[in-house]
């Protein structure tokens, strides 16, 4: 179980340690239930599910970079992943119980001292972490080294149920041969150039059949028709008075963005001793070396010596060297407060020094947003009782500065600039939000505030032919020329292969025997077919030659399609057509080229085949065993705990 990430000791001490390692004790669910299931005689309980479950989310939000909700979890199937997770290793533990599968303290003693979470700072088992993060979860030291105990338990029965499980050699060279086969082909795209007549314009007749035929192709998506309020500092910046007094308290807070002395980007590498610097220095000078050759004599890179912008005290003792270039270049060996080291300079920012005057225009703009958006938040709590009291938001609009306006908005919709659609709150909740709920006020990013609500939901409607005539004959186009390109491949594939493909009984008469070329009398009493004839011309399609591609491989330009039908073909000499959506093209193999199973790298991808494909039928194997395990024992839910605690947990 620790290898999927499902081992108790792993929810407990990892995903715990992420939410703060503060409790969340579950002591009632659903009148009282403390479980939310069973198999066999092994409980699930409601503090376990709790445990996991929030653990899972603060990983999701941490991972997002804001709070991941319950209700976005169970979009994600989250909550049920964890219940499968939590009844397989019940499933486990009652199966361990059966065939009296158990470990002894020294192995748990282990499992618990090298555990990351009770290290203390010299990397060693610090005692007191131990008990303290404990009592915050609310467990006991029993409690906790008997749960370590089973899931080592589990964790024995999972090796023996799995352990000895390896992929088949003949399955690995099989793959392997498949992954490292190499094929030279040849390719040639058929474009618009090289139809042999002008594309038709249709009539008004074919354009409405094609519009009749392909409704999904102009049919609307669902329209949701909102009214909302919104309200943003932007909106409200104008009504803000600033004094001179407050900007200059901004300028001054601000003063390090508005003033700064001339600074230089460098790289120091520092030495043991002065000797090594002046020796690195030496060689340096005389071209035998470039800086960043020296940094990686010290096991190091670029960005391990880069300081970034730094200035002449930044620098100390070394500064006056430094800022006595007046270009690029390496300075050294200096003494700084790391040792000898050469100092490499890379580039000079010249000061900065923008006075009150200057900036005072950019900073009434920023400071009067900033003042805005605190003035909304003040008064955002009475926007909210007036949304409470029953005030329609036409009615909020009147009495506050909120903005009334209205938008038929689709997921799919491009929002205007400075349009509220732009918002990702807001197209978050327009996709959401149902007939007949309440508005409540929500918070955009930039400080502002909205409310919105659905007046009607419009279905999928196909957009009349007469409001769309155009857009209907631009794509009645694409498809015909699409159409047209595919059939002039077939022609050209065709014509390729007629000419590279000897007559048997070309100079031979029916007994084989050579005749003699007829003379034009002759071939003018012989009528060949015209079409027949135009086939067997061979075309000049200006192959381009591709060597040496793998299933893997790319060409610049070209896509991935292509590649992937080269080594679909059986046969060198084949000719296939590759169609790409709007691209079409003709695919030739020219040569394959097997693997050779005895390379050093082909070893190295046998070696990855076979510990993916052993994992995967451990994976496998174990999954079916802990399937049979749960029918075996009898999986009790408790549906009504399980719901009390998604509504809780949030």
């Amino acid at each position: 179980m620790r290898t999927k990430g499902k081992s108790t000791i792993v929810w407990i001490l990892m995903g715990l340690l992420i939410l703060g390692l503060g409790g969340f004790g579950v002591t009632s669910f659903s009148g009282g239930s403390s479980e939310i299931g069973s198999v066999g005689a092994t409980k699930v309980t409601a503090e376990d599910y709790t445990r996991a479950l929030r653990s899972e989310l603060s990983a999701y939000s941490q991972q997002a970079g804001q709070q991941f909700t319950m209700a976005q979890a169970q979009s994600i199937g989250l909550p049920r992943a964890i219940q499968g997770q939590l009844f397989t290793a019940a499933a486990l533990e009652e199966e361990t119980r059966r065939l009296g599968i158990s470990v002894g303290d020294q192995r748990v003693a282990e499992s618990i001292s090298t555990a990351p979470a009770f290290q203390g700072p010299n990397g060693s088992f610090d005692r007191s972490a131990y008990s303290q993060i404990l009592r915050r979860e609310g467990l006991s030291e029993a409690e906790f080294e008997q749960q370590v105990r089973v899931d080592e338990a589990r964790v024995l029965l999972q090796r023996a149920v799995s352990g000895g499980v390896v992929a088949p050699e003949s399955m690995i060279d099989q793959t392997a041969k498949w992954l490292l086969e190499q094929r030279d082909f040849s390719w040639h795209e058929v474009g618009e150039g090289h139809l042999t007549s002008p594309i038709s314009e249709p009539d008004e007749e074919t354009l409405e059949a094609w519009h009749k035929a392909n409704t999904d192709r102009f049919t609307a998506p669902e329209k949701r028709k909102l009214s909302y309020v919104w309200l943003t500092p932007n909106m409200h910046s104008d009504e803000v008075d600033l004094d001179e007094a407050a900007l200059r308290d901004v300028y001054e807070a601000r003063i390090e963005h508005f003033r700064q002395p001339e600074r230089r980007m460098v790289s120091t590498l520092v030495y043991p001793s002065m000797e090594d610097a002046q020796s690195a220095r030496d060689r340096l000078d005389a071209g035998e070396v470039a800086f960043d050759a020296l940094v990686a004599e010290r096991g190091l890179t670029m960005e391990d010596v880069d300081q970034g912008e730094v200035t002449r005290e930044d620098l100390g003792q070394a500064g006056d060297t430094v800022f006595g270039l007046d270009a690029p270049g390496v300075v050294g060996p200096v003494e700084t407060d790391l040792g000898p080291a050469l100092i490499s300079m890379n580039a000079i920012l010249e000061p900065i020094d923008i006075s009150f005057e200057e900036a005072r225009e950019d900073l009434r703009a920023e400071a009067a947003l900033d003042r805005a958006a605190r003035a909304i938040e003040d008064r955002m709590g009475e926007y909210e009782d007036l949304l409470a009291s029953g005030a329609t938001l036409e009615e909020v609009s009147e009495e506050t500065p909120m903005e009334f306006g209205t938008l038929a908005w689709s997921s799919d919709m491009k929002p205007e600039e400075g349009s509220i659609a732009g918002y990702p709150a807001f197209r978050e909740l327009a996709d959401e939000v149902g007939e007949g709920d309440f508005p409540q006020i929500g918070r955009l990013n930039d400080g502002g505030i909205f409310a919105l609500r659905l007046d009607e939901v419009v279905p999928p409607t196909l957009i009349p032919f007469d409001e769309i005539r155009d857009e209907v004959a631009e794509d009645w186009r694409a498809a015909e020329i699409h159409r047209l390109l595919l059939a002039r491949a077939e022609e050209e594939r065709l014509q390729e292969i007629s000419s590279t493909t000897p007559d048997p009984d070309a100079g031979n008469g029916e007994d084989g025997e050579e005749t003699v070329a007829e003379s034009p009398s002759d071939s003018q009493e012989s009528e060949v077919d015209e079409e027949t004839a135009a086939v067997n011309v061979a075309p000049d399609l200006g192959w381009t030659a591709e060597t040496g591609l793998t299933r893997d491989g790319w060409i610049d330009g070209l896509p991935a399609e292509l590649i992937t039908q080269a080594f679909e073909i059986e046969e060198t000499g084949d000719i296939e057509i590759v169609d790409t959506d709007d691209r079409v093209f003709l695919v030739r193999l020219d040569t394959i080229e097997e693997a050779d199973l005895d390379s050093e790298d082909a070893k190295e991808v046998q070696d990855r085949i076979r510990q993916r494909m052993s994992q995967s039928l451990q994976a496998d194997i174990f999954e079916y065993y802990a399937r049979a395990a749960q029918r075996k024992a009898g999986v009790k839910i408790n549906q009504s705990a399980i719901d009390a605690i998604n509504a809780q947990v949030q």
